[in-house]
């Protein structure tokens, strides 16, 4: 039976993640959904932080601290997150893309920790919901 669930779970956060690429205006294979716990999402962004014109930015989510704006190190050593969307760990896709327009246009962000809502399995079955309507 969990497995069943978890495969669901995984389907679902992909389906969220390519929400996201689509509101941000991305198409292609931008994206990368790691399903092991904890799970997470990595997504190649177009365009350059203020201060980092030699870097390549991303946007990377996991499920305990949310969506982040990071650079790419040219050592290939992990991201540097460089700004951090609070409150929930699952907001509107538009919110994401809203966050970071104004994150590549200067603003000034914290990095206040996420709000964890709920658990993320039951979260993620709208976008699940939505995947099946897509492609039925």
């Amino acid at each position: 039976m969990s497995w069943d669930f978890e495969e669901a779970a995984t389907r679902a956060l992909r389906e969220y993640v390519r929400r996201v690429t689509q509101a941000l205006g991305l198409s292609g294979e931008c994206s990368l959904v790691q399903a092991e716990r904890p799970a997470s999402a990595y997504v190649a962004v177009d365009g350059h932080l203020p201060g980092f014109p030699d870097r390549d930015l991303a946007l990377v989510w996991d499920e305990r601290d949310g969506w982040a704006a990071a650079v790419e190190t040219h050592s290939g050593e992990d991201l540097v997150v460089r700004a951090r969307l609070g409150g929930d760990v699952l907001p509107p896709p538009d919110v994401v893309a809203a966050w970071l327009d104004q994150v590549r246009h200067g603003a000034a962000v914290s990095l206040p920790a996420p709000r964890r809502v709920g658990d993320l399995s039951v979260r993620l079955r709208t976008y699940s919901t939505a995947e099946l309507s897509r492609t039925a």
